[in-house]
């Protein structure tokens, strides 16, 4: 399927769109499929997005953390079909997290290694390699947002911090009340966060807005953009 809107915005903002998956309380790690909706500022449907997290256990028998984002949307001569997939160990600490970005002719596939012990994620490989520092417990962008709704579980909302989504991105987050809204033909009560994210050459603010179940399961996405305010709904 294809789209156009996404070639204008940071690639940050596909992994926002993940907000959601399960339960993620410390005594429930995820496993569950959501399905959603991406909408034009009109309205019109332009094509679809599928969240899903799992979870296995390791080796030493450590529970690990697999979050897998799919987008795909089309409009006439342009298509999307991205991918994105991350691994976390139960405190939300990045392993791995790997993009496959094919947009209209254009493809590119990338991925990120974190190491826990010497405070690091290394991108690509060969002479293409880059390495930053992200402390003992780094986080890709879809491992955060997975934490961010473990935090709002629990009456938190994190600090402003650095995630890695193929370059270092800050994050501010800032309560906006609690606000109803509606999903499909039903009005829901959400609790709804600003979010600012900032990357190496650009800057931008969008609303995220979740349910008050146990699982803070992400509802809606507003992005503003040149073209108007584009959104992500949940599917019912």
């Amino acid at each position: 399927m294809k789209y156009r809107f996404l070639k204008i915005t940071s690639p940050f903002l596909l992994s926002v769109f993940v907000l959601c998956a399960a339960p993620v309380s410390e005594s429930a790690l995820p496993n569950e499929t959501l399905h959603y909706i991406v909408n034009w500022p009109t309205g019109v449907s332009l094509g679809e997005a599928q969240l899903t997290a799992s979870t296995s256990a390791e080796g030493t028998g450590s529970p690990h953390m697999h979050f897998q984002f799919d987008l795909n949307a089309s409009v006439p001569g342009f298509a999307i079909d991205d991918k994105f997939s991350s691994g976390a160990d139960e405190s939300f600490c990045s392993a791995r997290f790997q993009k496959t970005i094919a947009q209209g002719s254009k493809r590119s596939d990338d991925t990120e290694t974190f190491d826990p012990k010497s405070g690091t994620v290394t991108r690509g490989s060969g002479l293409g390699q880059s390495e930053t520092n992200t402390g003992t417990c780094g986080k890709d962008a879809l491992t955060f947002l997975y934490f961010l709704r473990r935090e709002l579980s629990q009456g938190r909302i994190p600090p402003p911090q650095t995630v890695s989504f193929g370059a270092p991105y800050e994050i501010q987050l800032d309560s906006a009340g609690n606000e109803n809204i509606k999903i499909g033909s039903a009005t829901v009560e959400t609790n709804h966060l600003k979010a600012t994210v900032t990357g190496p050459s650009s800057s931008i603010t969008f609303d995220l807005f979740f349910l008050q179940d146990r699982a803070r399961t992400l509802a809606l996405v507003r992005v503003p953009l040149a073209l108007g305010t584009f959104s992500m709904e949940l599917a019912k």
